[in-house]
């Protein structure tokens, strides 16, 4: 099959990226493959399926339409400032047009060393790859923007981390791997042309409606605040923790991209972290909209010599961008709470009645995911919605606190003129039945892992498929994990 590969990103000077063809693996085997994203790339299945398409997949055979290439960037880790990183295991193959009209990235990850590796392999384990298959697909199935798994392969060989363990290459698909760390990259070096040359790039493949703006890299600005105020609130409202929220890992696309030591909260707790490397609680799920400010603050920053024609314009400009990000976050996140609650009309108490679950929530360790999900049974205060099994209030060691707020949301739910049947549609549209529990996906990585068994993965993955089917929240995949089998850490691939 002839794919093909553009690659405008490649047509940017050569010190945007280095030319690197991937390692070769000695004998890749297909774990899964995402058929439907696969036919809308215009990628036969089957064909993917075949040893020609694991060639490709591998690394081992690369198109002639391709162009490989790691990209370079810089960034903060942990507020910390690392003026080069890249692309250290990860091949950009090319670009490919949907059938939907977008066009996406093909990259490799886990496909050996590159230019910027540093002390690194460039191999992937499978505990990673499979995470990332996993929670990505999940991400995308619960309707937040995210890079794509396209496939997972292992390669034949043994990666060395604390143990020897199965190597593997996760095919990332994304709208664009351009990172706010990209742009650091360049202002860092005090490289002018690089930065306007990037966010012309960035408008024409991503927001090519700001091209005309009078000031298109505010604009530019402008769209990437707005869509990472969306993105984060997005997150908020499933309970999802990034776990390495570095400047390298935001991208101008509003895609989640680097799926590394996250996961989803069971019990709330706004000051929860699993990352075994984030000691300090940086990336703690409440911190996450606030952490996300401060990298957009590092983006204007490194804007600054393309947005304005002096320093004081410049700042100016940046200044007004950045500045609007916490009332865009507030919003974004109040409308999904609104839909989550089953509200249609704003009130100005809303914010407050929705704080207010939540800190009860955390004042009895309810799960975030079945509290949520289980509203709709409390809705109507009677004996008979009370009794039933199982209920929101079921999930509070304090069944009263609950009832006291449930009082409050009740009399709110009654000033609203939308059916009772059609709230609850909105209601289960907004809050998952199921998401990627810690517990099940470190089940599937231990059971390929130690076992070579890939049933519990693809299992997992099919389920996840449809996180808001009234029918999941019947799988054993619904349930919170048992204390035996609460996942306290979560630790990054490399």
């Amino acid at each position: 099959m002839s794919l093909a590969f553009e690659n405008s990103y490649a047509q940017l000077p050569e010190r945007f990226f280095a030319r690197h063809q991937p390692a070769k693996a000695p004998a890749p085997q297909l774990i899964r493959l995402n058929g439907e994203l696969a036919g809308n790339l215009g990628i036969d299945p089957a064909w993917l399926e075949s040893p020609e398409g694991i060639a490709l997949l591998s690394g081992n055979d690369i198109p002639d339409t391709a162009q490989p290439l790691a990209m370079a960037y810089a960034g903060h880790q942990f507020g910390g400032w690392v003026p080069q990183l890249g692309d250290g295991r990860a091949i950009l193959l090319g670009e490919l047009d949907g059938k939907d009209g977008i066009r996406r990235d093909v990259q490799l990850k886990g496909a050996g060393r590159t230019p910027f590796s540093r002390s690194g392999d460039g191999r992937a384990a499978l505990g990673p790859v499979l995470r990332e298959y996993i929670v990505s697909e999940a991400m995308a199935a619960l309707g937040v923007p995210t890079t794509r798994a396209l496939a997972a392969i292992t390669t034949g060989e043994m990666v060395m981390r604390e143990t020897p363990l199965p190597g593997a290459i996760v095919t990332r698909v994304a709208k664009s791997h351009v990172r706010v760390g990209t742009f650091q990259y360049f202002a860092a070096r005090q490289d002018h042309e690089a930065l306007a040359l990037l966010a012309d790039h960035v408008i024409a493949r991503l927001y090519p409606d700001i091209a005309d703006s009078p000031k298109p890299y505010r604009a530019l600005l402008d769209t990437v605040v707005t869509r990472q105020a969306e993105l984060i609130a997005r997150w908020m409202g499933i309970g999802f923790i990034h776990g390495v929220m570095n400047t390298d890992n935001m991208a101008i696309s509003g895609e989640t991209i680097d799926y590394g030591p996250c996961a989803f909260m069971d019990a709330y707790h706004p000051e929860t972290v699993f990352s075994s490397i984030d000691r300090m609680g940086r990336y703690a799920y409440a911190n996450q909209p606030a952490i996300a400010h401060w990298n957009l603050s590092r983006l204007a920053q490194a804007m600054l010599p393309i947005l304005g024609d002096d320093a004081d314009s410049a700042l100016a400009e940046a200044q007004a961008a950045i500045d609007t990000f916490p009332d865009q976050y507030q919003a974004a996140w109040l409308t999904g709470m609104r839909q989550k609650l089953g509200l249609e009309q704003a009130e100005n108490d809303d914010k407050a009645l929705a704080d207010d679950l939540l800190g009860i929530m955390a004042a009895n360790e309810a799960d975030f995911t079945l509290t949520f999900r289980r509203l709709n049974t409390v809705t109507e205060d009677t004996a008979a919605d009370r009794d039933n099994s199982p209920s929101a209030r079921d999930l509070f060691r304090d069944p009263g606190a609950f009832d006291e707020w449930a009082t409050r949301w009740r009399a709110r739910l009654a000033r609203e003129k939308v059916d009772a049947a059609a709230r609850m549609a909105t209601m289960r549209s907004a809050n998952p039945a199921i998401i990627p529990r810690n517990h099940r996906i470190e089940e599937a990585i231990r059971a390929a892992e130690n076992e070579g068994d890939f049933a519990p993965f693809h299992a997992l993955s099919e389920a996840l498929a449809a996180p808001y089917d009234e029918k999941a929240i019947e799988t054993p995949y619904a349930d919170p994990p048992r204390p035996d089998q609460i996942v306290q850490e979560t630790f990054c691939g490399t």
